[in-house]
């Protein structure tokens, strides 16, 4: 398994997302949850289909997602003006409150599943992923991939 690269970015990917759900849990939240609260912060209002793709979540899962945060009173729908049968979602005041304490925590647990590693190999390690998490190559893998598996139900 450690010779594939894919295959160790599973194993950490699965680790460090128990982690983030355990770390974060005592808000209720889930990953998914900062996710899109995060997301609206930093793009502002969007509409729910481009949110969820943006996001690259399905929609069953962005309507329950956006359904948690509604019921919390930390994201908000609302019919979009320019196209009433499309919902326009935003955060809330109080989402972003959660948000910076969400952060605040992200941050913590950050450090500890890092620590590890010095502050240069950190560095390198954030700005990699970062840059593969924006890849186009990716983006269009995962894309054509989930095509491929609707398909397959169809």
């Amino acid at each position: 398994m450690a010779e594939h690269t894919i295959c160790l970015l599973i194993k950490l990917g699965q680790v460090a997302f128990r982690i983030a759900e355990d770390g974060i849990g005592g808000t209720g939240l889930r990953v998914r949850h900062y996710s899109v609260l995060q997301a609206l912060a930093d793009n502002g209002a969007m509409p729910q289909l481009a949110l969820g793709s943006f996001l690259r979540i399905d929609p069953a899962t962005m309507v329950t997602s956006l359904d948690d945060l509604e019921r919390t009173g930390y994201a908000e729908r609302t019919r979009d003006p320019q196209d009433r049968r499309r919902y326009a979602v935003d955060i809330t005041a109080e989402g972003r409150k959660v948000l910076a304490d969400l952060n605040r925590t992200l941050v913590d647990l950050d450090g500890e599943v890092l620590a590890d590693l010095g502050a240069t190999e950190r560095d390198s390690l954030h700005a990699l992923l970062g840059s593969l998490a924006g890849s186009p190559t990716l983006t269009s893998l995962f894309d054509a991939a989930r095509e491929q598996n609707g398909a397959r139900r169809a």
